[in-house]
């Protein structure tokens, strides 16, 4: 079973295809590294393309102190799984968690990144100060549900979440195989990652001067239907000047699973682009 080893010493599951420019994927919080499997199949044609589980995400590790798990720390395994397979540079693209912790690469790695790809971020990110504190309490709640039920019950409950209905009609066997594969993971490590990661990671708005400095080229995808997400991808277009944004119709928030030929589209035109130097063509010349 391939793994590599992050800074502290956990070890993340990995799967590799094709050859070419680099692109690493980096799951959402109800995701692991299956999420990918329609841009993997897709983009390994052309690219050399890593998916992997995060840590408290099985076939990874499951640390169970809890000081182990951070928005920091999942920036560094990103890092690490580069750093482990010899990748220089490389297209990172994000989904919701994923998609903050991108993001976070693109800031403190810039070097190490040739485009970077928000999808679905922006939950727990909003304007007002006491609505982003009741976020962060509905965040521990959830972690505490899942410690509470276990990861059947737990990922049932949490994958009927309103921004989750456009693909449970639309798309009720591809809907299916996603609540499948959340009930395949650790219950522990869902608590840990929600609590620890997601109720204390800085919010985009907190992220405002450095994302002002963003450099890499950055394309944000949201679905209409994801309403958590809207404002804060609205919010990344308008603060980072190196950002585009792409609004999927009639979708929610598991959008790369439930219009993968719309979101692979875009990221193929997004990568050329970015390797070609002309992401920012439209714009007069610095």
């Amino acid at each position: 079973m391939p793994t590599i080893s992050s800074k502290d010493g956990t070890r993340l599951y990995y799967e590799e295809a094709g050859t070419g420019t680099p692109v690493v994927f980096v799951h959402e919080f109800a995701g692991d590294y299956r999420t990918w499997e329609p841009q993997m199949r897709f983009f390994s044609r052309a690219h050399r393309c890593v998916t992997f589980s995060a840590r408290g995400y099985p076939p990874s590790d499951i640390p169970t102190d809890a000081s182990r798990y951070g928005q920091d720390i999942a920036r560094g395994d990103v890092v690490a799984i580069m750093d482990g397979l010899k990748i220089d540079k490389a297209h990172v693209v994000g989904h919701s968690m994923g998609a903050y912790t991108s993001l976070h690469v693109g800031i403190r790695h810039r070097e190490r990144c040739i485009s970077v790809a928000a999808i679905g971020c922006g939950w727990g990110s909003v304007a007002d100060p006491a609505e982003r504190e009741s976020m962060r309490k509905i965040a521990a709640a959830t972690g505490a549900m899942f410690a509470e039920k276990g990861m059947a019950e737990g990922a049932k409950d949490y994958t009927d979440g309103a921004t989750r209905q456009s693909q449970k009609y639309k798309d009720p066997r591809g809907y299916a195989q996603f609540v499948r594969m959340m009930s395949e993971h650790s219950a522990e490590g869902h608590a840990l990652t929600m609590t620890m990661l997601q109720a204390r990671r800085p919010t985009l708005w907190d992220m405002e001067a450095q994302l002002r400095g963003f450099a890499p080229p950055l394309l944000v995808i949201v679905g209409d239907e994801d309403e958590s997400c809207l404002d804060g991808s609205l919010f990344l277009k308008r603060t980072a000047p190196t950002a585009g944004l792409l609004v999927v119709p009639r979708t929610g928030h598991t959008v790369t699973s439930e219009e993968p030929a719309a979101v692979n589209a875009a990221l193929a035109e997004f990568f050329a682009a970015a390797e070609a130097g002309r992401w920012l063509a439209h714009k007069p010349p610095r």
